[in-house]
């Protein structure tokens, strides 16, 4: 995986994974390679382990809304899986950073991964840019990766499930009104 400028990868990966969290090292490596992560390693049982040790700390930076406190908390998962950044070309692909060292379990190298993606993501797109869907039924996190940074929904289907239960409020009887529709006629 290549992390772009703004973590978008990796934050994207940590909450596809948090969202809905691997039940085995084969499921786990499996969609780390359709993220395009390569693995050099075998995903091993305490690997997953390890994932979801990291995905629960992760959560508790999604679940934060104060800045300083949520750059805290990124900051202890970065020195829990701190690794010298070197540049690699092992997949003849072109030169790029890794940020892990040689060799690392595939555990370790996820816990860096979204380390780094999500602090990546914070400073260059906004230290509100990781969040829970505003649904409140939903609860799905996402990174909001969107140009305007005012994102608020998970997907185009939470926002207008949302629209119409706020429109459904909207235009019902008013009780003021003595039960009648409303003057719109719904």
């Amino acid at each position: 995986m290549h992390l772009n400028p703004y973590g978008a990868d990796a934050v994207n990966l940590a909450a596809e994974l948090a969202n809905r969290r691997p039940a085995s090292p084969r499921e786990l490596a499996d969609r780390c390679r359709a993220a395009g992560l390569a693995l050099e390693q075998p995903v091993a049982p305490d690997d997953l382990e390890r994932v979801n040790a990291a995905l629960d700390a992760w959560e508790t930076v999604v679940d934060t809304t104060g800045e300083h406190e949520r750059a805290a908390l990124v900051n202890r998962m970065l020195a829990a899986s701190a690794a010298h950044p070197r540049l690699t070309d092992h997949t003849g692909g072109g030169w790029h950073l890794h940020y892990r060292d040689e060799d690392q379990s595939p555990g370790s190298l996820l816990c860096t991964l979204i380390s780094v993606g999500t602090a990546l993501h914070l400073v260059g797109r906004g230290m509100n840019r990781l969040q829970r869907c505003a649904v409140a039924e939903c609860g799905v996190i996402f990174a909001d990766t969107s140009r305007t940074g005012r994102r608020r929904y998970c997907s185009p289907r939470c926002g207008t499930r949302d629209a119409v239960r706020r429109h459904r409020a909207r235009t019902a009887p008013d009780a003021a009104q003595g039960g009648r529709p409303s003057p719109s006629g719904r």
